[in-house]
């Protein structure tokens, strides 16, 4: 009887893993408004403030700027529309929008159980417990559940990266050219113009994809599912691009903070910065950078300086890389010490990081996006689970890399979404935040060594008897 409850229990895979997931992800909000009551008096925004204000002056004017009226593009604006919905249906509380964010984590671990159970095609059974079990693991993956509740975009991010895979999967399966297939290169393009308005990252994966599709299909039959993807990506995006081009009367690539990244991650300073544990993000404009006021000719600046510098100091590049590398990929959360209010970080002559504390050194470090200060929960708990449950989890990942290699022309695709996207990082800055939106489709790697050490111990057991 016993036995017979488990197995029914056990064909409830998926929700159940959504049952956990949900029950975490509330627990945390309602266990916590100090960190994520942002709509409370006193209680600071985590996350994104710029998100917020986007939104809200999207609903008082109808106007997507950071200055009420005003028109800009500061950022991508997918996630501050969705923000603005969410506030028009239930107001700005910190509760509807973290109800939000587990909904769509929610999808998300559905989406990445169904990925597993379609690409693990030649054992159905194991595609359905790797799906449950790597939906587990994002479930109670104390990073993002935490990052999914703060003001920012990176759960929406999530779900369409996992909904874009999932849509190229079902691409590759339609044999014919028909009516179904052309539905689907359709909505993969419109996920990936949608997911380009939060990210403009999803186009390297679409690039590499392609060799993806060409391990079963031909050339011909690859351009001609995947070239629509393309176009109708660009239809979805075409429509910002003009505005953008209207605003400034320059071509904007999606966002203005572009610029700024490339600057950031790519000058003589940021290897240092990145050595000593501290994010890019804090260091200051070159000199002759065109001030904010003229935001579109800044970021056009700072990119150029950001490739001169790549351009003029070749030999600099690969210790850059490795650094970026290991920041990306590092098992512990970076960046590994952030600024307190009222610090500045500058680097000497000879490379040191210095950090100015005092009357004037502020550079918009608050409390909310900057401190998780030394004393506080994250810092004191928070890094220590991290490294145990992420780096239990990416050696994990790396055994099932080799385990799973039969069936490596399928499972690729996930290969392919970690490369593309650590790529982009390694162009611009990297840090934890943004390598977390691919762990989940890392950890099906993980779930499928955990499995196959448990086949191994069971059939070892029965040898034993």
């Amino acid at each position: 009887m016993a036995a017979l409850n488990l197995r029914q229990l056990t064909s409830f895979k998926l929700p159940i893993v959504l049952l956990v997931g949900i029950g975490a992800r509330l627990a945390l909000l309602l266990a916590f408004p100090q960190i994520f009551a942002f709509s409370e008096p006193g209680v600071e925004i985590h996350g994104s403030v710029a998100y917020d204000e986007y939104a809200r002056n999207l609903l008082e004017t109808g106007v997507y700027g950071r200055v009420p009226g005003v028109a800009d593009a500061g950022l991508p604006p997918l996630y501050s529309y969705a923000l603005s919905l969410i506030y028009r249906l239930f107001g700005r509380h910190y509760l509807a929008v973290g109800a939000a964010h587990i909904l769509v984590d929610a999808l998300s671990i559905a989406l990445l159980y169904d990925i597993c159970r379609r690409l693990l095609t030649r054992d159905p059974l194991l595609g359905e417990r790797v799906g449950a079990l790597a939906g587990l693991f994002f479930a109670l993956y104390p990073y993002l559940i935490f990052q999914n509740l703060t003001l920012n975009d990176t759960a929406l991010w999530i779900l369409l990266l996992h909904l874009f895979v999932w849509l190229l999967i079902g691409l590759r399966e339609r044999e014919a050219l028909d009516r179904g297939a052309l539905l689907l290169a359709a909505e993969a393009g419109a996920v990936l113009g949608i997911a380009t308005l939060a990210r403009a990252l999803l186009p390297a994966l679409a690039l590499l994809a392609v060799i993806w599709f060409l391990f079963k299909l031909s050339w011909a039959q690859t351009l001609l599912r995947l070239l629509p993807v393309a176009l109708v990506g660009l239809l979805v995006v075409l429509p910002w691009l003009i505005r953008g081009q209207r605003i400034y009367g320059d071509f904007v690539p999606i966002a203005l903070n572009s610029g700024e990244n490339i600057f950031q991650g790519n000058n003589p300073q940021a290897a240092a910065v990145f050595r000593a544990g501290y994010d890019v993000q804090w260091l200051t404009a070159p000199p002759g950078i065109p001030p904010v006021e003229e935001p579109a000719r800044r970021n056009n600046a700072l990119a150029e300086a950001g490739w001169r510098y790549l351009r003029e100091h070749p030999a600099a590049i690969p210790e850059l890389l490795l650094i970026k590398l290991q920041v990306y990929w590092n098992p512990q959360v970076t960046p590994l010490r952030n600024l307190s209010e009222g610090e500045q970080l500058t680097v000497d002559a000879g490379g040191r990081v210095l950090i100015i504390s005092g009357e004037g050194s502020q550079i918009g470090v608050t409390a909310a996006n900057a401190a998780y200060q030394d004393d506080g929960l994250f810092n004191v708990v928070g890094r220590g689970v991290h490294v145990v449950y992420f780096g239990g989890l990416l050696l994990l990942a790396l055994a099932g890399l080799w385990l799973s290699r039969r069936e490596w022309r399928m499972l690729s695709l996930l290969v392919f979404a970690q490369l593309s996207q650590t790529l982009m990082y390694l162009l611009f800055h990297p840090s934890t935040r943004y390598r977390s939106p691919t762990d989940p489709l890392l950890f099906v790697f993980s779930a499928y060594a955990l499995l196959w050490v448990a086949r191994w111990w069971r059939g070892r057991q029965v040898t034993h008897i």
